[in-house]
């Protein structure tokens, strides 16, 4: 399609825009592109990569800038990947130690933000049914209960229950104690069925305190979140996006309502390898001017999950790409070796 001379000034082109943040004019492409070339014949080049539609002219300079088109066969045709640094691996090694795989997902997004300084995503693992594990009821007031609940996964999480009448201390103890030996490991469903069938054994007061816990645990578990994303703020400081607050705006309402860029990662995760959208290739409108680099990671040989990277189109995309690349292996071992130990 291109031959060789209009290739390697492409990827000059887009080296020189990624880099600097200016369009690229005749006499800088000729002067950095190590071709024996004349502007006069630099610019005849870039007419054709314009009619072409890989390059595009701004509005207010006489220079070129990379379309989605002219990305895109960049990075299929012409991008030399670069290498992580041994040193960059290790402190991503460093990083992925934790012992549960939701907060080995947290680190692997905090780790794409830092090491590309735009937003880490993290799709998480799918859980099994999630259940309690224990819980503890602490007396605060008269008709208040701190609930402190363990999740099957190990997540604790606090909640306040205001009862109907108060109890004593001994009588929460004694409540959790039952709850601990007759329903621990089972999920909401299960524990809430179970206490309508067993109030016989167990006193109205009781039951009904019981039955807040559960309803409130559930809502702690429901909050486990399926997409971890790390580093947004890090596109305010992108150029790119800085001055347009109203693309700002739609790609802080996608990153919290989620659901779509679940559906991308989710149809990403089918694919083999880095997947590189960019642009309208999304499928979604507040990322026309963005680009998405993801991966999917595995568990024991079975993919579970994606990860990725979001930030402008206008990205060094041989440096993303191993960064995205190796951190999802890297999840994949430290996620296995977690399963084993559990």
């Amino acid at each position: 399609m291109l031959d060789p001379r209009a290739q390697h000034l492409l990827k000059t082109l887009i080296e020189r825009y990624v880099s600097d943040g200016q369009p690229v004019g005749s006499r800088a492409l000729s002067r950095h592109s190590g071709l024996d070339l004349s502007p006069a014949t630099v610019r005849n080049v870039m007419a054709d990569l314009e009619e072409m539609g890989f390059i595009a002219s701004p509005h207010t300079s006489a220079g070129r800038v990379p379309t989605a088109k002219g990305y895109r066969f960049f990075v299929d045709s012409l991008m030399v990947a670069k290498p992580l640094e041994q040193v960059e691996i290790r402190r991503l090694e460093g990083e992925l130690t934790a012992e549960r795989p939701q907060q080995l997902a947290s680190a692997a997004a905090g780790m794409l933000s830092q090491l590309t300084h735009f937003a880490g995503l993290v799709m998480t693992p799918r859980r099994r049914e999630p259940a309690f594990r224990h819980l503890e009821f602490l007396r605060l007031a008269e008709r208040r209960v701190l609930l402190i609940l363990v999740t099957s996964e190990g997540d604790v999480q606090n909640r306040i229950l205001h009862t109907e009448q108060p109890f004593t201390q001994a009588q929460l103890v004694e409540a959790a104690n039952y709850f601990n030996q007759n329903y621990a490991g089972q999920p909401p469903a299960a524990i809430r069925a179970r206490i309508a069938g067993e109030l016989r054994a167990l006193s109205a007061d009781i039951a009904r305190l019981m039955t807040a816990a559960v309803d409130a645990g559930e809502g702690a578990l429901a909050q486990d979140e399926a997409l971890v994303v790390s580093g947004e703020r890090n596109l305010l400081d992108t150029e790119d996006f800085a001055s347009n607050m109203q693309r700002l705006r739609g790609l802080f309402d996608l990153f919290d309502q989620k659901t779509s860029i679940l559906h991308l990662l989710d149809v990403a995760q089918r694919a083999q390898g880095v997947r590189i959208y960019i642009g309208g290739e999304s499928g979604l409108a507040p990322l026309d001017e963005c680009s998405i680099v993801t991966a999917p990671y595995e568990a024991n040989g079975r993919v579970i999950g994606t990860l990725g990277v979001i930030g402008p189109t206008r990205m060094a995309y041989e440096r993303v790409v191993p960064i995205v690349d190796v951190t999802a292996k890297l999840l994949s071992n430290a996620i296995t070796q977690a399963l084993a130990e559990d």
